[in-house]
């Protein structure tokens, strides 16, 4: 029998109803004849509930601990949905991540899926069972410890099933009907796309985009798995959602595809620091050490003298994520005092947001760069820091322009309108 993934996230299974809603949509697919596995997420609020309840008992936690705690929401709404699914007729039986087993690292609290044996669930496919629902998020350590992978790690459990099972297709279901060419909430003309490349929608995921967790997608485009989006709240479709896919299956795409943001960014230079091979090694090395997420990054050359060399200091610009600035503060400070670094002053500015236009069209379409900067040059919005890759550009500008340059973007690209 062929193998489908189904995976339901939070807001799909949170409640008995909604359960109740989606074990029929599994149901529709065993008559097609599809093997099911299902990959649940914790009804909505659980996580938060269990994390709130391990901080609250214990501030400095042991990470292992936390993992057990947290990853018991998954495990109750596995339980549910195939009780839900026996109570239709349908063979089904939960599984955890330790009885598949989903064999991961040793990295509590951010593991990462080293293999999934398939041997245990297709036994039992072969004895009659046509619905393996697997409790998303979680795993088991070499230790024999429960892990879990972060936070939407449901949705890397199910494309990591859907390639370990060689499936057919991997179907994801939330609460939004497919991957739009923007935030709809941001800009009332975003447009659901039919298809998306996986390298698009890798840049949109790690851009801001809440659709699908990026390791999901990486894992999709390494193993070639065919993801759809869609909503466990409109009626079923063959032809509904989004699909993920290679570009060699879209026939004609746009230029731009889409346009990212993120609120919650923060723009970070050292002021007047030595200009010499090894530096920016010593600072980012710093902040990776403090487990700093660094992603824009631009070197200013001064013309300053630094202890009697013209042009032997620079200034190093960088983003990070805003709630990450004080251990950036921190770890800098301390690597100055310990004479690691040697720099004037750090400066913070936390009122700044990224603005981000994708598509594999601007491969081979010139002038996209040059159209971005005089949108938002019209909009007399000022760019502050730029980086590039071949499929995207992205801009840091002041916090309360950002909606105005989203808005404005996906007009002047015409992203209202298909290919």
């Amino acid at each position: 029998m062929p193998v489908l993934v189904m995976k339901f996230g939070g807001t799909s299974v949170a409640t008995l109803d909604r359960i109740r809603r989606a074990a029929k949509r599994v149901g529709v697919e065993v008559a097609k004849g599809y093997d099911v596995i299902v990959i649940v997420s914790a009804m909505s609020g659980e996580t938060n509930k269990l994390v709130g309840y391990v901080e609250e008992t214990s501030p400095l936690f042991d990470a292992r601990e936390y993992d057990a705690v947290v990853s018991s929401g998954e495990n109750v709404t596995a339980g549910l949905m195939a009780l839900t699914l026996q109570e239709m007729d349908i063979p089904a039986r939960s599984w955890q991540g330790w009885q598949v087993p989903v064999k991961t690292t040793s990295a509590h609290s951010s593991a990462r899926i080293e293999e999934i044996p398939s041997d245990n669930i297709l036994r039992k496919f072969a004895e009659g069972m046509k619905v393996a629902v697997v409790a998303g998020f979680q795993g088991v350590s070499p230790e024999g410890r429960i892990t879990t992978l972060g936070r939407g790690g449901s949705d890397t459990t199910a494309v990591a099933f859907a390639a370990a099972f060689d499936a057919e297709r991997c179907d994801i279901y939330t609460d939004v009907d497919g991957v739009y060419t923007t935030d709809p909430r941001i800009c009332e003309k975003a447009r659901k796309l039919d298809r998306i490349s996986f390298e698009e929608m890798l840049e949109l995921a790690s851009l801001g985009a809440k659709v699908l967790q990026t390791r999901s997608v990486e894992l999709a485009m390494r193993y070639k798995v065919k993801l759809r989006v869609l909503s466990s709240f409109e009626e079923m479709s063959d032809e509904g959602g989004t699909l993920v896919c290679d570009e060699e299956d879209i026939m004609e795409s746009k230029v731009v595809a889409g346009v990212a943001f993120s609120r919650d960014e923060a723009k970070m230079t050292l002021v007047t620091i030595e200009d010499r091979p090894g530096i920016a090694a010593a600072i980012f090395g710093t902040l990776a050490d403090a487990g700093v997420n660094v992603d824009m990054i631009v070197q200013n050359v001064s013309e300053l003298n630094y202890k009697g060399h013209v042009g032997g200091v620079t200034d190093m610009t960088f983003s990070c994520p805003v709630n990450q600035v004080a251990r950036a503060e921190k770890a800098l400070d301390d690597a100055k005092a310990a004479g690691i670094l040697n720099f004037d002053k750090l400066e913070s500015e936390r009122d700044v947001a990224k603005v981000s236009v994708v598509g594999i069209g601007m491969r081979s379409a010139a002038g996209v760069a040059a159209k971005m900067f005089k949108v938002l040059s019209d909009e007399n919005i000022n760019i502050q820091v730029i980086t590039t890759s071949e499929i995207k550009i992205s801009v840091l500008i002041e916090r309360k322009y950002m909606e105005l340059a989203v808005q404005a973007l996906h007009d002047a690209f015409d992203l209202d309108k298909a290919a």
